[in-house]
């Protein structure tokens, strides 16, 4: 693991020339796969070494990241031709992969929190540098205060669990949280900084105001890689809170699935491409965190193939959603109609990624929400109206993006609009490429639990 942690930090002098754009991308591509022929799915750690190490949940998040971070930069040509401190914008993608990969593959604790939170860095200021309106400084105090208010809890609860087990490595620790009222405080504040980085509804807000304001690389790395960090963190610290988690995860469950109905609902009353989108995010997570919790085989095994199918289908839509707002100076659906009219070639890729939005056949997001369903049932028979609920509304309000922004009259003041060209086809082929072939090897979720 620490190579290719060395492999990224000597990319850094790369972002000095206009001319390696294309080499650090390229470079990118060729440690995803490094990574993965290295990469030994098994269930047992890996690679391991200096507090590092590697298992099938976090070596799929490790490829994500690589593949997301290499179609950022694909997605991001607007900034190098405009030449908007591209140097500086490089150098910030390869450092929040750098503590991605940091995050992910620590084996110890505090490691793991100093990686969680530093990667936080990276993404404000790529939301505040490039983002789109003066609000962009409003939406990254919103994601920074957000998180950093439920993340020190989260210090206290790891010096709480050093000064008890004498270690903080996840190979290491074997303790349970009984009921009492000092390890309810403690399981609150192990859990809450994950549940905003999910995030949960009512701690979402930060969320869709740092999408609509970020540019497309930071929206493409929030959606692909950032959510999953909330869900990585809480698949970590659950079997320390077995005993404890089957009291309290009931709220967790009915706050997800009542949650994600009303952000369901919100999202067909929405009138910006990129706030659609985050908000379905938020329901989609929903579904993720009620798997998740209710900690059955199912459950567990599903949330991780979910997670890598939204990550790779929310940043392609979030990628289309940015290549209409380059040919049309808008995001607004009222503006975005009729686009059949002006980029006929870009219909398709509308029509794939929307149908694997949601969950058609053959996507890995079918895989996933077939088993968290299950899961979800298995747990509790009252949970079927929420889950009807939430997919009929999740396929509403895809169809309602995918038909109002395609059909209907074009808006006449675009009077100049183009298809794509090959860089767009491409980067879009390569979030839809592995959103379905996975589906064929999607047994990899099961080895790690």
């Amino acid at each position: 693991m620490l190579k290719f942690l060395f492999m990224i930090g000597f990319l850094i002098p790369l972002f000095y020339s206009k001319k390696l754009w294309n080499l650090v991308q390229s470079v990118f591509f060729i440690m995803f796969f490094l990574f993965l022929f290295n990469f030994c799915g098994t269930q047992s750690w890996g690679q391991l070494g200096y507090m590092w190490g590697v298992d099938t949940l976090s070596g799929s998040l490790i490829m994500l990241s690589f593949w997301i971070c290499s179609l950022m930069i694909m997605a991001s040509y607007g900034i190098l031709s405009d030449m908007f401190n591209f140097q500086v914008f490089i150098f910030l993608i390869i450092s929040l992969l750098l503590f991605l990969c940091m995050t992910f593959g620590s084996s110890n604790m505090l490691l793991f929190y100093i990686s969680f939170e530093a990667s936080l860095i990276p993404t404000l200021l790529l939301i505040i540098g490039w983002g789109y309106q003066p609000e962009r400084l409003q939406a990254g105090m919103y994601l920074l205060f957000y998180t950093l208010f439920a993340s020190l809890p989260l210090l206290v609860g790891i010096f709480v669990i050093y000064k008890q087990e004498a270690s903080l490595s996840f190979l290491l620790l074997n303790f349970s949280l009984n009921f009492s009222f000092v390890h309810l405080l403690w399981y609150f504040s192990m859990v809450m900084a994950f549940l905003v980085k999910m995030p949960m509804y009512t701690l979402h807000l930060w969320l869709p105001k740092a999408h609509v304001e970020a540019p497309v690389a930071g929206s493409m790395i929030l959606a692909g890689v950032f959510l999953k960090l909330g869900g990585y963190g809480l698949l970590r610290v659950l079997p320390f809170m077995v005993k404890l988690g089957t009291v309290i995860n009931m709220l967790w469950i009915t706050i997800s699935l009542f949650g994600g109905v009303l952000v369901s609902l919100m999202c067909l009353r929405q009138s910006d491409l990129k706030s659609l989108i985050a908000y379905s995010s938020v329901a989609h997570m929903g579904i993720v965190m009620s798997g998740m919790m209710n900690m059955t085989f199912w459950g567990l095994e599903s949330c991780l193939a979910l997670m890598i199918g939204h990550g790779l289908c929310s940043s392609g839509m979030f990628s289309l959603a940015n290549i209409c707002y380059e040919r049309l100076g808008s995001r607004s659906l009222l503006v975005n109609k009729g686009l059949l009219s002006f980029m006929p070639t870009m219909a398709l890729w509308w029509f794939l990624l929307s149908s694997s939005y949601m969950a058609a056949p053959p996507s890995l997001y079918l895989a996933g929400e077939i088993g968290l369903m299950n899961s979800i049932i298995f747990w509790g028979t009252g949970s079927v109206c929420g889950l009807a609920l939430l997919s009929f509304l999740s396929a509403g309000y895809t169809l309602y993006l995918f038909s109002v922004s395609l059909h209907g009259h074009f808006f006449f003041g675009a009077y100049c609009c183009c298809s794509g060209n090959l860089r767009e086809y491409l980067m879009l082929s390569l979030h839809w490429l592995p959103l379905n072939y996975l589906i064929l090897g999607v047994d990899f979720c099961i080895y790690w639990i």
